[in-house]
């Protein structure tokens, strides 16, 4: 037999949700039978599996040492995300494999349930096949270092990122630290609450504000999207506010290229949806090499080759730089009609000044 007292991180969920994290290898079928059969009981009561979860609620399993183990077999850190040194000196994941150090993650607000960072490009949001290091293993290594959560809390709750970005978008990522921050924070971005705003710099002169909609079919296996005027088989729709906030003509650049620094606002959250709505409208984005095509592309590394050596180090031009809260955040009261930024990146920077154009006039054009 084994008592289990439910702890803040994990009040708030259902108990088969809690018991399917617990067990983690028993199916759904043996949980309901132990459930019916009163060898798992809430609060000494017999219980169906639906019931929320409060702190302080005593969960028993009326099973031996060996039954248990069979069915809770857990990773080493409390699950399958992969670990990282979170010392910004060593820069090597704990595994061995080399971390780049230019690839942490900054933080930029943390609470008791939330924590949100400002995402280097090149950093995944969540892990992948490649195995490559991601936000999410940060963000979990991040809690278990300090302490915030322990390996025995790993069993039944993990946490996790809100919204994602591309792998070469840099920008604010949002994670919930606790169970609440993150159904409460997912729950805003899933109602579309959350404003949020990207800075990018494109080809072209973008003459005004304009709000572009249309429909977007992505193939999985080149990892492209296709953006369309009308709705076709296996389209979504997408909705885009796109504001110029500073034009530099041609004339100051040694291709003869000209370029607008543009504020978007995305409605609708698809894959590549900023970088192919504006490469199909004839303005991609500076340093996209999967839309912006070669003339574009070309331009781009004649006119800043003095900041990308060799275009090895080349980046695309789009950060997720703003979100904005609304009133009602739920039980997220420290969010209401709170504004977060997220500074530009170091590359972004060099590319406005060598346009003559400072990161803080960005800020001083807010409506």
């Amino acid at each position: 037999m084994k008592e289990y007292v439910i702890r803040e991180n994990e009040a708030g969920q259902r108990l088969d949700k809690y018991l399917g994290k617990l067990l983690n290898k028993a199916p759904k079928s043996f949980l309901y039978k132990m459930l019916r059969k009163k060898n798992i009981t809430l609060n000494r009561k017999k219980a169906a599996g639906s019931e929320i979860l409060s702190p302080e609620d005593l969960v028993i399993l009326f099973m031996s040492d060996e039954t248990i183990g069979k069915f809770s077999v857990h990773d080493e850190g409390g699950g399958p995300a992969r670990r990282y040194d979170t010392g910004k000196t060593s820069g090597r994941e704990t595994s061995g494999r080399p971390f780049q150090t230019a690839a942490v993650p900054s933080i930029l607000y943390e609470d008791a349930d939330v924590l949100f960072f400002n995402k280097p490009s090149g950093l995944l949001s969540q892990g992948d096949k490649s195995g490559d290091p991601s936000l999410v293993g940060y963000l979990t290594d991040y809690l278990l270092s300090s302490g915030f959560l322990t390996k025995e809390d790993m069993t039944t709750f993990h946490p996790g990122i809100c919204n994602r970005l591309d792998r070469n978008t840099s920008g604010i990522v949002t994670a919930g630290k606790s169970l609440k921050g993150l159904q409460d924070l997912s729950e805003l971005f899933r109602e579309r609450k959350v404003r949020k705003f990207y800075l990018c710099l494109c080809h072209g002169i973008f003459p005004e504000t304009v709000t572009l909609e249309g429909y977007l079919k992505k193939d999985a296996a080149i990892n492209k999207v296709d953006i369309f005027s009308e709705p076709q088989p296996g389209t979504e729709y997408i909705r885009t506010r796109y504001r110029p906030l500073e034009v530099f003509p041609s004339s100051s650049l040694s291709s003869g290229a000209s370029y607008t620094l543009v504020e978007a606002e995305l409605f609708t959250g698809r894959s590549h949806q900023i970088r192919a709505q504006l490469a199909s409208a004839g303005y991609p984005i500076a340093g996209d090499g999967k839309y912006a095509g070669k003339k574009a592309m070309s331009c781009f590394r004649e006119d800043f080759a003095g900041i990308f050596q060799n275009g090895a180090d080349q980046k695309q031009l789009l950060h997720g730089y703003k979100l904005e809260f609304p009133a009602d955040c739920k039980r997220l009261f420290s969010l209401s009609e709170k504004s977060f930024t997220a500074p530009l990146p170091g590359y972004f920077r060099s590319i406005l000044k060598e346009l003559h154009f400072e990161e803080s006039r960005i800020y001083e054009r807010q409506t």
